[in-house]
């Protein structure tokens, strides 16, 4: 497989998978952690490694190795591998999405912005998805009229916070997860809901349903429901843990154990709440976005503007939204026809989203 984003939480899940079943690493692609980096290289052999910058180059033990996006790029152009593993953050993932599926090749997916920026032009049957979530629903269909697909959230570091200290949190605050440890960015998206949000705008191309949700279930046992038209629901439950998943993703099919199976006696109990918009102000646009998906290019830049401005600490927590509000009403009319047209409203939507408090 070709490994994006090897020295994050998923890539380093990804190599555990591939220790355990013997599965074959050709290419391996980092950002900057180039101590572990090099670590993976001296264990899984790799054919070519890219890295972020050209002045990482010197640091990297490899005799080939490349940078950046169209490192990146090359690499799957040339590489043998059927499977392209994208756990890369942000937008950056999209390109090597699309170059992927233009070589034939499957990608198992975990950069979520792909489908959140440009799901209208990926070839969905040639993905399959890493996310916790989407990975239950898949689990869950069966052969049957089904009514809805609702996920579950955690709540963010934020879902006890009293409503008038959100205001005033801080950059740290945010990154406290209440369930796991996790990268800056998706810990602050799980915060604001608008994780939540691109994971049911990516069910939205993934699954052929017309209605979908979310709420919140704070242990992150039950990953996902399906309501089917009979009036059943069926539950997912698995302990949080991205190893089953990608698991999946990788090899098809499982018939080892890879997760202890869940006690619910040890469990006790298990608590939902509603996705309440005066906590999570982003979910006010969840039934527009996805009645109109091709919008979600403009959510997803304007988040991602407003995210590096708070770690900045240029505007508050709560600003987040705002900002990504405020950018998809600005560009309601917003309709990509081509995946060329994706990356120029991307450029549109972080120019404005950058006046938006600054201007």
């Amino acid at each position: 497989m070709i490994l994006l984003g090897s020295t994050g939480s998923i890539g380093v899940n990804a190599l555990n998978i591939a220790r355990e079943f013997k599965l074959n690493v050709e290419v391996l692609v980092a950002g900057n952690n180039i101590e572990l980096l090099n670590e993976q290289i001296k264990e899984f052999n790799p054919s070519c490694v890219i890295v972020s910058k050209k002045e990482l180059l010197p640091r990297v033990k490899h005799s080939r190795v490349d940078f950046g996006e169209e490192g990146i790029i090359r690499a799957i152009k040339s590489s043998k591998s059927p499977l392209v593993v994208n756990a890369l953050v942000g937008f950056l993932g999209l390109r090597p999405t699309v170059e992927a599926l233009k070589c034939g090749k499957r990608v198992a997916l975990a950069n979520k912005e792909s489908l959140v920026a440009a799901g209208k032009f990926i070839n969905t049957k040639m993905i399959t998805p890493i996310d916790s979530e989407h990975f239950a629903l898949w689990y869950l269909l069966q052969d049957k009229k089904i009514d809805k697909m609702t996920i579950t959230a955690s709540g963010g570091s934020f879902r006890d916070t009293p409503l008038d200290r959100l205001g005033s949190v801080s950059v740290e605050d945010a990154l406290k997860h209440p369930n796991w440890s996790m990268g800056k960015k998706i810990t602050i998206d799980s915060a604001t809901m608008t994780n939540k949000l691109f994971e049911l705008l990516e069910a939205r191309w993934l699954f052929e349903c017309e209605r979908f949700d979310a709420i919140i279930e704070t242990k992150s046992i039950i990953h996902a429901f399906i309501d089917f038209k009979d009036g059943s629901t069926t539950a997912h439950f698995a302990y949080a843990d991205m190893r089953l998943p990608i698991a999946y993703a990788l090899l098809s099919r499982v018939d080892k154990r890879v997760l202890e199976p869940v006690d619910l006696t040890r469990i006790g109990s298990l608590e939902f709440r509603k996705i309440d918009p005066a906590r999570y102000p982003i979910w006010q646009i969840k039934d527009e976005l996805l009645l109109s998906p091709e919008r979600g290019v403009v959510v997803n830049a304007a988040n991602e503007v407003a995210i590096e401005m708070f770690l900045k600490r240029e505007i508050g927590f709560m600003d987040i939204a705002k900002i990504s509000i405020s950018a998809f009403k600005e560009f309601k009319d917003c309709n990509p026809k081509n995946i060329d047209e994706v990356f120029e409203i991307d450029k549109e939507v972080r120019k404005f989203a950058a006046k938006r408090f600054f201007g």
